[in-house]
């Protein structure tokens, strides 16, 4: 189930995983029986994603991580994982099921435009969601046809094809996650579809913006509407959710990678790196060093 893996490189010594044709921006990997075991000698080890994942586990148990994040193997699960996540099987048996990998290029232009999940793939990202029983079926043949354009010698209307199911993956997605909420909004409700354009510009710019301003004016709102609605939404203000973006990203590169704590601070904005150790000191409880020996190898989650 591997995409062409790229070792070390600008990614602090961290695995990164890239789609093996640059010019296919879509490929299907199907999972028959697979069983992983952190134990075995040819275990991955975790690694980043240079393209989005939809993982399809229509059967099978055990546990994986993104972002060190302990998500179960449940029969009938779907995970979306974004460009950039670290993720890795911790362990798993009986697996059976698809990897739907794409870029960016896969989502951008056509009819399909509507269904980039910029919302769904940002931040911490990691949706999960339950298959309902009855669809399981339908949405296998999506992915077989999917696949299929995917194999086939391309031609004028492979591009359209790919992006138009890809795009029926994930609208059902979507649908599934949205039938579960525990608080139910209208799919037209202003302040989500104001939550999920904040999502896709903080992906864009949080390495570069840290401050709550830049994001209400790129989005050409008053900044203490844009605080208010992410508030009703997300009960995170714009700058709470700011700051926890930029802090996700430094403990992902302190914990995966062996880019020192100066080079990390950069990588996420700081130009000072003891303003760095005290930002992420007031966010985590501890000072980067001290976080990157306590969790590496473990889970980010208590």
């Amino acid at each position: 189930m591997r995409a062409e893996a790229t070792p070390g490189g600008d990614d602090g010594g961290l695995t990164l995983d890239r789609l093996p044709d640059a010019s296919d921006p879509v490929r299907v990997i199907r999972m028959e029986g697979l069983r992983f075991d952190r134990d075995a000698a040819d275990v991955r080890e975790p690694h980043r994603h240079d393209y989005h994942e939809l993982l399809w586990l229509r059967a099978g148990h055990g546990e994986h991580l993104l972002d060190g994040r302990p998500i179960a193997v449940r029969p009938r699960s779907l995970t979306l994982i974004g460009r950039g996540q670290v993720h890795v099987f911790s362990r798993a048996e009986d697996i059976v099921g698809a990897a739907v990998q794409f870029g960016d290029e896969a989502l951008l232009g056509g009819a399909a435009q509507r269904a980039t999940p910029g919302w769904m793939l940002a931040g911490r990202g990691g949706l999960t969601v339950e298959v309902p029983e009855g669809e399981a079926g339908r949405l296998d043949s999506i992915i077989v046809a999917l696949e299929a354009e995917a194999e086939r010698p391309p031609d004028a209307r492979s591009a359209d094809l790919e992006r138009h199911l890809l795009s029926v993956l994930l609208l059902w997605v979507e649908r599934w996650h949205e039938d579960t909420r525990t608080e139910r909004r209208d799919a037209d409700d202003a302040e989500v579809q104001l939550h999920r354009r904040f999502a896709a510009r903080l992906e864009d710019d949080f390495a570069s913006h840290h401050d709550a301003a830049h994001y209400a004016g790129a989005l050409g709102v008053p900044a203490a509407a844009l605080s208010r609605a992410l508030t009703h939404v997300t009960g995170r203000s714009t700058k709470e959710l700011v700051t926890d973006r930029v802090m996700l990203e430094a403990a992902r590169l302190l914990r995966f990678t062996d880019l020192t704590v100066q080079e990390v601070g950069h990588r996420t904005g700081f130009r000072d790196p003891l303003y760095f150790s005290r930002a992420f000191k007031r966010h985590h409880g501890e000072a980067p060093q001290a976080y990157r020996a306590r969790v590496q190898g473990k889970s980010m989650d208590p």
